[in-house]
């Protein structure tokens, strides 16, 4: 990992684009462990409308995220679609602060924020073009530093987001956080993310036509891994919905509890990504992300029999240890699969996002029709399982035998 950080702050690309990602989790670290409660309990959606617009808004940010890959690699210009999508975030966040209604929440998590959605894959993208000539231990490295920012910006926000909602009649001045983090996201991407050489114009080559695109994500080779993947991931959605409505109900914690929790998991998050990368000198790629994920479908379990506060501050351990394997070992994993595409590449990460939030919606739905809260997160761990049963039958044996 110490190569990593040398690698990143060596490179002025690398480096920006390390602070824009960690902003970047910081407007999720301050807004999603209250998103939920907001969406329901405040502005007074249903439980079966708010897992429809999630679907909705998941659909709408892959959409985003592919065309803007695709659009990226074309042009050879990663910067430019940073700086115009961290737009959409402080559209987004902005007007729920300021309208306090469920028009404006629909509206946000419909149409804005889905698109700011996007910067995530851009920023990957970004630093997967700026790190051409890493080997590939040093290219996960670097992945693994990124992905270790964005949960640093989940150990420091949840936290004091919490403790200053504590005594506040409403959690959405929340969103107002998440305004300004995605304003510093545009003002890095904007005055100092270096420029790129001159774009290389691709428009007369077949491969990197919308269409022909699609088609390197549709194919069977690399779908059948982004939805093991993805089914593996949607537990991560899941817990990020049901966990604060378990927290603030049925294990009869606080708003403070929550946030707390949410910091000592991302603490424990940025340590066990560095554990996780140095396990993959011993392991293969797959058989970690195996582990990480096995593990994470204990604790979902073991969450949805979660019926005191001190029960959901104890599964803490296991949640960070799981969570730190689900969410860095997939990206280079991803890159991978399309490997001389960087956009298109790091838009699989976004193709994941959308089918855990997919699957994440769905579960939700039909757990909280047929059960509680707790029965959804045991739904969500039979989901999990069974992507790790599919990512074991695809890449079980050799890590080069595609199906």
């Amino acid at each position: 990992m110490s190569a990593a950080l040398r690698a990143s702050f060596k490179n002025p690309s690398l480096r920006v684009s390390a602070l824009a990602i960690f902003f970047f989790g910081t407007t999720g670290a301050a807004v999603s462990p209250y998103q939920s409660i907001i969406g329901i309990q405040e502005l007074g959606l249903s439980d079966g409308g708010y897992a429809l617009l999630m679907l909705a808004a998941a659909v709408i940010n892959v959409t985003a995220s592919v065309l803007m890959g695709i659009f990226s690699d074309r042009l050879g210009d990663y910067r430019t679609s940073i700086v115009y999508v961290s737009l959409f975030g402080i559209a987004g966040f902005g007007i729920v602060y300021l309208m306090a209604s469920a028009p404006a929440f629909v509206v946000s998590k419909l149409i804005l924020l889905p698109v700011f959605g996007a910067l995530n894959s851009l920023i990957f993208a970004n630093v997967r073009a700026s790190s051409t000539g890493l080997s590939p231990s040093a290219l996960i490295a670097v992945n693994s530093t990124m992905r270790a920012t964005i949960s640093l910006s989940w150990v420091l926000m949840p936290g004091l987001v919490g403790l200053m909602l504590m005594k506040a009649p409403s959690m959405l001045p929340a969103y107002l956080v998440a305004t300004a983090s995605a304003l510093v996201c545009f003002v890095l991407a904007l005055w100092f993310l270096p420029r790129g050489e001159t774009p290389v114009e691709r428009h007369h080559e077949d491969r990197y036509k919308v269409f022909a695109s699609l088609g390197e994500v549709m194919a069977p080779r690399v779908l059948l891994r982004v939805i093991s993947i993805s089914l593996i991931c949607s537990m991560l959605y899941v817990s990020d919905t049901v966990r604060p409505l378990i927290v603030t109900g049925k294990a009869g914690g606080t708003v403070a509890d929550l946030g707390i929790i949410v910091g000592i998991v991302a603490f424990l998050e940025i340590i066990f990504i560095v554990v996780w990368g140095k396990a993959e000198r011993y392991m293969r790629a797959v058989t970690a992300l195996a582990l990480g994920a096995s593990l994470y479908v204990v604790y979902m379990v073991l969450q949805g029999l979660s019926s005191a506060t001190w029960h959901v501050y104890a599964q803490t351990v296991l949640s960070g240890i799981a969570a730190a394997a689900i969410i860095s070992l997939p990206i280079t994993y991803l890159q991978d699969l399309i490997a001389d595409r960087p956009g298109l590449g790091s838009s699989l990460i976004a193709v994941n996002m959308f089918l855990s939030a997919g699957l994440s919606a769905v579960v939700f739905a039909i757990g909280t029709r047929i059960g509680e809260y707790g029965a959804t997160s045991i739904l969500s761990a039979a989901l999990g399982l069974a992507g790790v049963v599919l990512l074991i039958v695809l890449d079980g044996g050799s890590r080069k035998r595609m199906v």
